[in-house]
């Protein structure tokens, strides 16, 4: 299975945002930023079986977004376990929660992200950037099970 992880996009820096966290959106620059970045999922054909997002609302317009453009907004769902706390355990319920799937992209929360990969591909120092895309490949979601084939920062992906 392949798995895509994406970091959302810029949001409200928490200093100023007022509200509640899980309320937090993306500023404009960062919703700009995920759009410029969905042209570079489209030219490498990314198309997953689905699309799961956190239900927090950076995360979720995040994957909104991508949905969106990738013509994929039939295969968006939401699902709690990828809000704070995400890791390889919550990642195999997920999995055993919305059925079998070649290719899933999660899309959700760092430091949670970072961890989990590392964590998927038996250790080693990840940092997932604001818009950041890793690529997992695994024959089962557990420690050590995984293969990073790749790391992609937002510059690669044609944000600035």
């Amino acid at each position: 299975m392949k798995i895509y992880f994406l970091r959302h996009g810029k949001a409200e820096s928490r200093s100023v945002w007022q509200g509640d966290d899980a309320d937090r959106p993306l500023t404009a620059a960062g919703e700009e930023a995920v759009r410029r970045e969905v042209e570079a999922l489209r030219a490498m054909d990314l198309a997953p079986d689905l699309i799961v997002t956190s239900p927090l609302a950076r995360a979720r317009r995040t994957a909104e977004l991508v949905a969106e453009g990738l013509g994929l907004s039939g295969r968006l769902v939401e699902d709690e376990r990828l809000a704070h706390g995400f890791d390889a355990g919550r990642l195999e319920r997920l999995l055993a929660a919305h059925g079998p799937a070649e290719s899933l992209m999660v899309v959700g929360h760092e430091p949670d992200f970072s961890a989990t990969v590392a964590e998927l591909i038996g250790g080693g120092e990840i940092v997932m950037k604001k818009g950041g895309l890793a690529r997992v490949d695994v024959a089962a979601p557990v420690a050590g099970g995984g293969e990073l084939v790749w790391l992609l920062t937002p510059p690669l992906l044609g944000s600035r």
